[in-house]
């Protein structure tokens, strides 16, 4: 009996040990590491899909009608401006420029003759006159033999990137004709097209006009580029141009920038996601991407260390993502400290031990994004 008494008493004495020993635990404050927001300025930008373009294209087209020779350009290459590249056959144009140029010598020979004996008024000078006027008819008629000749060498209108070829030797062409022999596109540098809502632009004028964004430098309005595998593209450009009227059916404004292409890595018709910058906010608060979480409804919200040491949660509304942090524009200020390590041990008005944590480098591959759980 006593020995049962002594086990109860001793199991009892373990038990009220535990006990304190977890109460005192659980009153040690918990290590956690935070990070202290500053206000620093924001360049925010706009991803938009777009398609690039080609700065000029050219379809090259016969200019006289005849029987394609020879083909005298390398499908796929390179070409500049004035180079042949095609060779239409040019006997008759040839007999014809010889024709021209026969019956220009008989009538310059003709008004020589003319010229003094109408200043005798041997003949009338009706006569000198039309022996005048037939010398500058065959010089006229002479040119256009020479134009047309020169014609049956079709020859590049522009410079660039030529295409394949559409008529092969043999081939009969008529001047005019609907269908093109091949086309050359200017690919350096290179357009890309993209459309903005309306109510985008017109929030982001409001913005501007009310203060809360400052219109971006010369320097900083650089347009980045990604291709359709996801990598950047390394070469920047610059906007070019936005139209001022807005399309009826998609209720959104084109915007142009220009890209240099000197590797020819952009060819037209590409679809790309273009950055352009939308302003800059003087007093961004931007906090680390593994400091913010949701709820179940879907609100983002930190946890911060007040004065005290204590945890709150506070709910926040974030932008952008700007490389590895998201853009709070409400919920949070300067020297707020955020919880960025040991956030599975932290619950709300709990006392912790903060320590600041070591800043994480940004993904070099990460770009400017929008949350999608923003409200």
């Amino acid at each position: 009996m006593r020995l049962k008494i002594l086990s109860a008493s001793l199991i009892f004495l373990l038990a009220a040990c535990d006990q304190q020993t977890s109460t005192e635990a659980s009153n040690q404050p918990v290590s956690i590491g935070v990070a202290t927001l500053h206000s620093e300025p924001v360049t925010l930008f706009t991803q938009l899909p777009g398609r690039t373009t080609a700065v000029r294209t050219a379809e090259v087209r016969p200019q006289v009608s005849g029987i394609i020779m020879k083909r005298l350009f390398t499908e796929g290459g390179e070409v500049k401006a004035g180079d042949p590249l095609y060779q239409i056959d040019p006997a008759s144009y040839q007999a014809a420029y010889d024709k021209a140029e026969a019956t220009l010598l008989n009538a310059n020979k003709l008004a020589q003759r003319y010229k003094p004996l109408a200043a005798a008024h041997a003949i009338s000078g009706q006569s000198y006159d039309d022996a005048v006027a037939a010398a500058r008819e065959a010089t006229a008629d002479l040119e256009t033999a020479r134009v047309n000749l020169n014609y049956t060498k079709v020859r590049a209108p522009i410079s660039g990137h030529i295409g394949r070829s559409l008529s092969t030797e043999g081939a009969l062409v008529t001047n005019g004709q609907t269908s093109y022999l091949t086309t050359i596109q200017q690919l350096d540098p290179i357009y890309v097209d993209v459309s903005e809502s309306s109510q985008d632009l017109l929030r982001q004028r409001r913005a501007l006009a009310e203060g809360k964004l400052k219109a971006v430098g010369d320097n900083a309005a650089a347009v980045k580029l990604t291709l359709e595998d996801g990598s950047t593209y390394q070469q920047e450009g610059k906007l070019e141009f936005s139209e001022v009227t807005v399309d009826q059916g998609t209720g959104s404004v084109t915007m142009r920038a220009s890209f240099p292409n000197p590797k020819r890595i952009l060819l037209p018709g590409m679809f790309v996601h273009a950055s352009f910058p939308e302003g800059v906010a003087d007093q961004g608060i931007l906090a680390p991407q593994e400091a913010i979480m949701h709820d179940t409804k879907g609100k983002p919200y930190v946890f911060i260390v007040k004065a005290d040491n204590t945890v709150a949660q506070q709910s926040i509304t974030t932008g952008e993502m700007i490389g590895n942090k998201w853009l709070v524009t409400s919920g949070l200020q300067a020297n707020d400290r955020v919880v960025v390590e040991g956030l599975q041990d932290v619950r709300s008005g709990s006392k912790v031990q903060p320590k600041e944590a070591q800043a994480k480098t940004a993904p070099q591959a990460n770009l400017t994004t929008t949350d999608p759980s923003a409200q």
